[in-house]
C-alpha cells in the first residue's frame, strides 16, 4: 500500500482523488492539505511515499512547497497534478526536482501507476505534457529570436552524461551532483555545459524536457 500526501486547494478534487485512490486498494491518502504550508511537518511525521501536489494554490503554492521541501532536505518524490495553462509553474517545478506530472483529467489507472513508479524510485512525465511544454518553449524562443531548435543529428551522450542528466531531472544542483558522483563542482559544470551543447538547448529545464521527449531518461 502506497502512502500518499494529497495537497490541493479544492476540497471537491481532494475528496474525489481520495475516494478513487481508496477504491484502487493500492494507495492510501494519509493526510491532505489545502496548500503547502503543512507539508514539511507532515512528511516528517507521516513519512509518505509520494506527495500529490497541485500547483496553483493560495497561501503556499506548489513551487513554494517544492522549495520548502528542498530546504528541509526532504526527499519524498513529488507528483504534480496540473492543468496545461500552468506550464510556467510546471517548468519551475521541474527545476526544483518534481519527479513527475500529470493532467488533472488523468485516469485512475494511470494515476495509480504513476504513484507506484515514484514510490519505487522512478518518475512519470506524461508524454503529451512534455511535448506541449516543449512546443510552448519553442514558440517563446522563436518570438524572442532564441535558438531552441532540435539539432539535425544529436551527438550521442556518454553514460556519465546520461547519469548527470538524470540527476538534473531530479532537480540536483551542480554542487549536489558533484557530491553524489564524487566529482569536483567545476568538472560537473563543464559536463553540464557539454550536455546542453549536444542537445542544442540553452538551459537545464530545456535539456530535461528534450531528454524526456527523446527517451534518453525516464
Amino acid at each position: 500500500m502506497h502512502k500518499v500526501l494529497l495537497v490541493d486547494d479544492q476540497k471537491l478534487i481532494r475528496d474525489g482523488i481520495r475516494s478513487l485512490l481508496g477504491l484502487s486498494g493500492k494507495v492510501q491518502v494519509v493526510a491532505e492539505y489545502a496548500d503547502g504550508s503543512g507539508v514539511v511537518a507532515a512528511c516528517q511525521q507521516l513519512n509518505p511515499d509520494v506527495i500529490l501536489l497541485d500547483l496553483s494554490m493560495p497561501v503556499m503554492n506548489g513551487v513554494q512547497t517544492l522549495a520548502a521541501l528542498r530546504q528541509a532536505a526532504i526527499n519524498v518524490p513529488v507528483l504534480i497534478l496540473t492543468t496545461f495553462d500552468e506550464h510556467e509553474l510546471v517548468l519551475k517545478s521541474i527545476t526544483l526536482g518534481a519527479r513527475g506530472f500529470l493532467l488533472k483529467d488523468v485516469s485512475l489507472e494511470t494515476l495509480v501507476e504513476a504513484i507506484a513508479a515514484l514510490s519505487g524510485g522512478g518518475s512519470w512525465f506524461a508524454p503529451n505534457i512534455t511535448e506541449r511544454l516543449l512546443g510552448a518553449m519553442r514558440s517563446n524562443d522563436a518570438s524572442e529570436k532564441g535558438d531552441f531548435t532540435m539539432p539535425a543529428q544529436l551527438e550521442p551522450l556518454s553514460d556519465k552524461e546520461l547519469e548527470i542528466l538524470q540527476l538534473m531531472a531530479a532537480g540536483y544542483s551542480n554542487k549536489e551532483i558533484a557530491t553524489a558522483l564524487y566529482k569536483s563542482e567545476g568538472t560537473v559544470k563543464n559536463q553540464c555545459s557539454a550536455i546542453l551543447s549536444k542537445l542544442g538547448v540553452r538551459d537545464r529545464t530545456r535539456a530535461v524536457l528534450l531528454a524526456l521527449e527523446l527517451g534518453l531518461i525516464s
